[in-house]
């Protein structure tokens, strides 16, 4: 189980996150909401290890993961938001160069790259320059890399970006493919429409701080089943329909 306790971020006396609270078990995928600037990305990096926090713990089955990062890490297979990759490698040198960090053999690396890459849609540009392809398919590399030894816990952080309709499609079998075989996922993401199907809990976070947390089978009993509206509420959204008019009015003053 993953546990993320009280966790508090500051920057020069800005909170980017004050006292965050949630847990993942085996089996579930989270879904880890918030506007811009609210502290999703900054508890991803946390969680990730590429950032410290001010305060508060992250702890995997039960124990710290500061006590030994390495270990947590080989457990850990996550997806940045932006697809930063080795622009001069091919998809195939990448996953090789990936598992090789990951201490996978070289012949078991090979066939897993080789399976990956095909079933992502991506074989037929294994030996092209990852400069040479589109944000998708630089999406689907990163996802190949993740899930490359089999990790237990998965970290997304907008997986969906640049991916078209079938890459998307395949994705969301994935993640519930992935949670039935009791891999925990957190997932943050912008797109509601998605988590609501994808995931089995969520959390909104608001200005650093947690607003909602919920199973999506009791906000679906909810006075406001639609997670939109949910979600509009607790981030105190303004009302867009009445912004979009005022932006039309203008063009035409």
């Amino acid at each position: 189980m993953l546990e993320v306790e009280n966790l508090t971020k500051r920057y020069r006396g800005l909170t980017a996150l004050d006292r965050v609270n949630f847990q993942i078990r085996p089996g579930e995928i989270l879904g880890y909401l918030g506007p811009n600037g609210s502290g999703k990305s900054t508890t991803v990096k946390i969680v990730t290890g590429l950032i410290d926090p001010s305060d508060g713990l992250v702890k995997y089955n039960g124990r710290p993961v500061s006590e030994d990062p390495v270990a947590f890490k080989r457990r850990m297979g996550y997806v940045p938001e932006e697809p930063q990759l080795y622009g001069h490698m091919s998809a195939t040198e990448y996953l090789l160069f990936v598992a090789r960090l990951r201490g996978i053999g070289f012949e078991t690396a090979q066939a897993r790259a080789a399976e990956l890459l095909t079933l992502f849609q991506l074989h037929d540009a294994r030996h092209s320059v990852i400069s040479s392809y589109s944000k998708g398919m630089r999406q689907r590399v990163l996802l190949c890399a993740a899930l490359l030894h089999d990790p237990e816990l998965l970290i997304l952080d907008e997986p969906f970006s640049g991916l078209d309709v079938n890459a998307a499609q395949l994705l969301r079998s994935l993640l519930h493919v992935l949670a039935r075989e009791g891999k925990m996922l957190l997932f943050s993401s912008h797109v509601l429409e998605v988590v609501e199907k994808v995931c089995s809990r969520v959390v909104i976070l608001y200005k650093g701080k947690v607003v909602l947390a919920e199973s999506i089978e009791n906000l679906r009993h909810s006075l406001k089943p639609d997670l939109e509206q949910i979600f509009a509420q607790v981030t105190h959204q303004a009302d867009y329909s009445a912004v979009a008019e005022s932006i039309l009015a203008a063009t035409r003053r």
